[in-house]
C-alpha cells in the first residue's frame, strides 16, 4: 500500500474511531472502501498490518451494520469481503432505528411517576424528545431526498442533463 493510502486509511480509521468505531473497523472501512473488488481477511489483514482475527471480527461487525458484504469464490474456502454498495445508506438507516430507540426509552422516561409530577424533569424530557423527533425527522428527509436524487442520477436522460450544464 502506497503512502498516500496508507495516509488515508488511517485518517479515516481515526475518524471512524473518534466517532465511536473500533479503529480497526475504521481501518477495514476505509481499505475496502478504496479497494477495487473484494479482498480477503489474510489480504486486509497484511495491507493494514494487524492481525487477522482482529479483522475477521470487525469484518463481521461492519457486515452486520451493513457496510461491507461477505462473499465466496468457487472452489475457494477463504472468505472475502468488500465494501456495500448501499453501505452509507444501511449507515443512516442504522442511525435512524438508534435515534428512534433514544427518542422512544425519553417518552417512557416521562412517564414514570416521579418524571410526571416534575415540571423541571418533564420541561427536560420533552426538551430531549423533541431534538431526537427533529434529529430523526431530518434524517428521515435526508435519506428521502438521497434516494430520489440517486435514483434521478441512474435515469439516462439525467445524465444528459448535468454533462449538458457541466
Amino acid at each position: 500500500m502506497d503512502s498516500a493510502v496508507r495516509h488515508f486509511v488511517e485518517s479515516l480509521g481515526l475518524h471512524l474511531a473518534s466517532e465511536g468505531m473500533p479503529l480497526i473497523a475504521g481501518r477495514v472501512t476505509a481499505y475496502l472502501l478504496i479497494s477495487d473488488g473484494p479482498r480477503s481477511l489474510n489480504e486486509i489483514a497484511s495491507a493494514l498490518c494487524v492481525s487477522r482475527a482482529s479483522v475477521s471480527t470487525d469484518a463481521r461487525r461492519l457486515e452486520e451494520k451493513g457496510l461491507l458484504v461477505r462473499s465466496s469464490l468457487v472452489g475457494d474456502r477463504r472468505t472475502y469481503y468488500s465494501f456495500a454498495p448501499d453501505g452509507f445508506r444501511m449507515a443512516l438507516t442504522g442511525r435512524i432505528r438508534q435515534m428512534t430507540a433514544l427518542r422512544d426509552m425519553l417518552e417512557a422516561a416521562a412517564r414514570i411517576a416521579p418524571a410526571a409530577r416534575s415540571p423541571e424533569i418533564r420541561a427536560r424530557l420533552a426538551e430531549w424528545t423533541d431534538f431526537h423527533v427533529a434529529v430523526i425527522d431530518s434524517l428521515q428527509d435526508l435519506l428521502t431526498e438521497w434516494n430520489q436524487r440517486s435514483t434521478n442520477a441512474r435515469r439516462p436522460s439525467s445524465r444528459r442533463r448535468r454533462a449538458a450544464t457541466a
